[in-house]
């Protein structure tokens, strides 16, 4: 079975983040079994802190997002939007900084919109040489830097949203440190044919993290249109063969929602 790893921006919605005195999301998914986590961002927060709570619930922190831009007015990163270089390289040295205190090994660096008008041809020049400013710097403390592509209805206009693509990406980036966060939830949504795709990319070893949520609602594994123990059994068996020993982050949305241990009573498919 994969290694999984709970995303704690999802997960434990009941529970606050972090809270070093009273029960909080670190310490829910450690009595769950997960011994990995993920979130989104870290940066509202210290790194002593978190790393003190990694630390005190015997956690490994195995990724997170690099700075966004305007998260709350809706930007969803800056790596393809020509302007903000500036910006985009303050980002990733304060998410190398959060990566080191953390030890952790790998940072999701997200596309961005497109802007109104201009065309994915117009801006993979300032993407490429983005995520290889980004791969370099990562790279002279042993982080992977991870993109992902994100379906179009979930978030309408992002800049990657097939697994092709990313991978023609790599290639023309050319660092070895750049690798593909595969999130199944967003494949189904785009392109299908999962589990080909998986004996496809993952023996490449470009492929550094998966992602799991039913679809279509984004609720647990078990929910849906998605056969996840089989889909499971391919990661194993492919991750037998190529070598390949990563984490599965564990990114959806509780079905039972915002009540005490709705989550843990939703983890029958991980306990399976």
């Amino acid at each position: 079975m994969p290694k999984f790893a709970a995303n704690l921006s999802m997960l434990y919605p009941e529970l606050p983040f972090l809270d070093r005195s009273e029960f909080d999301r670190f310490s829910a998914a450690a009595k769950d079994g997960f011994k990995g986590v993920e979130f989104l961002f870290p940066y509202a927060y210290s790194k002593q802190d978190i790393a003190a709570r990694l630390t005190g619930n015997g956690l490994q922190q195995v990724l997170f997002n690099a700075p966004p831009g305007d998260w709350d007015a809706g930007e969803r990163g800056m790596a393809c939007l020509p302007g903000r270089e500036t910006e985009f390289q303050t980002g990733i040295a304060l998410a190398l900084e959060y990566a080191d205190a953390l030890a952790c090994p790998r940072l999701h660096v997200m596309a961005g919109l497109m802007p109104e008008g201009a065309t994915r041809e117009s801006l993979t020049s300032t993407y490429i040489n983005n995520i290889r400013y980004a791969a370099k710097a990562a790279a002279k403390q042993g982080v992977d830097v991870l993109i992902e592509p994100i379906n179009t209805r979930d978030i309408p206009g992002f800049f990657l949203n097939r697994q092709d693509h990313a991978h023609q990406l790599i290639e023309a980036i050319g660092e070895p440190n750049v690798k593909v966060q595969f999130d199944l939830y967003h494949c189904q949504i785009v392109e299908g044919d999962v589990a080909m795709k998986i004996k496809k990319y993952l023996p490449t070893g470009r492929v550094g993290h998966f992602q799991i949520a039913g679809v279509p609602m984004r609720h647990e594994p078990d929910l849906g249109e998605m056969n996840y123990d089989y889909l499971f059994g391919v990661i194993d068996k492919v991750s037998k063969d190529c070598g390949w020993d990563g984490w599965v982050g564990c990114e959806y949305r509780p079905a039972r929602g915002a009540i005490a241990n709705g989550t843990s009573d939703g983890l029958g498919w991980m306990r399976r």
